[in-house]
């Protein structure tokens, strides 16, 4: 067995059978994950209704999350599988680890964009929120990929529907428990008002406890799963070492992914 505890008999190529744990470590993440995007698709209007936006000129706002996640996915699909950092992991959990932390931060300064100061409806704190949402979405989608790409990565054929499976499961689980984190907050006794232009503390401590959990299910992956090194995933794919460093370029990947998301929306 190595140390995913897969079987080491494995053929030239051909992904071995991994232990349902391992299967569940690679995508504890998602939960965390799909709680940041929740929140922030749930409570982005009330946050900039709270700061003084126009309601009428929220979709603006709506605009950013999935532009970023467009132009971002590609690009981070396209480096990490050109990136080996041992000492940081592998190819994924490096861009995991770092979309992470950037994550929880802004996961923490989003819903204060009211308390520092700014004033009510002034250009700085809207321009404070509008970056910070972009942020948020740009970071999760770089803590997202690598958990999707770890599945295609490590999973053989027979597995996948398991692992994606547990990738639904997670994801929906934690949009719902995302949802609902105002009003449990709120039925615990934590204040769901706030004075002119402070978003109410249900909402800012709905954002932290995300934060937290983000960080305690990325960290399960981060220390739990071992990628395959470039040797081992060259024979289990049976392809040469160099075969993810060589041809194309991101630029070119990411007007098919512009295409192909432009084919069905």
């Amino acid at each position: 067995m190595d140390e995913n505890g897969a079987a080491t008999t494995a053929k030239t190529h051909g992904l071995p059978k991994l232990p349902a744990s391992t299967i569940w470590m690679i995508n504890f993440g998602f939960l965390g994950v799909q709680m940041a995007f929740t929140l922030q698709s749930s409570q982005m209007s009330r946050i900039f209704q709270t700061i003084g936006a126009d309601p009428n000129n929220l979709g603006w706002f709506f605009i950013l999350p999935p532009l970023a996640g467009l132009i971002v996915q590609p690009i981070i699909g396209y480096y990490s599988d050109r990136t080996w950092a041992p000492k940081l992991g592998g190819r994924r959990l490096p861009y995991l680890a770092l979309g992470t932390l950037i994550a929880i931060i802004v996961m923490c300064l989003l819903p204060n964009s009211g308390s520092f100061g700014f004033g009510y409806a002034s250009i700085t704190a809207l321009v404070f929120g509008a970056v910070t949402v972009a942020l948020l979405d740009v970071s999760s989608n770089i803590a997202m990929q690598p958990f999707k790409m770890m599945v295609g990565d490590m999973v053989n054929d027979d597995q996948k529907s398991y692992a994606y499976g547990i990738q639904s499961f997670l994801s929906n689980g934690g949009a719902v428990l995302a949802a609902i984190f105002p009003f449990l907050f709120t039925a615990m006794g934590i204040a769901n008002t706030a004075k002119k232009g402070v978003v109410p503390q249900s909402v800012v401590v709905s954002f932290y406890v995300g934060a937290a959990l983000l960080l305690i299910t990325s960290l399960f992956t981060i220390f739990r799963v071992h990628e395959y090194d470039p040797q081992t995933y060259a024979k289990y794919h049976g392809i040469s070492e160099d075969a993810n460093s060589t041809g194309g370029n991101w630029f070119t990947l990411l007007k098919k992914h512009l295409k192909y998301f432009g084919r069905f929306h």
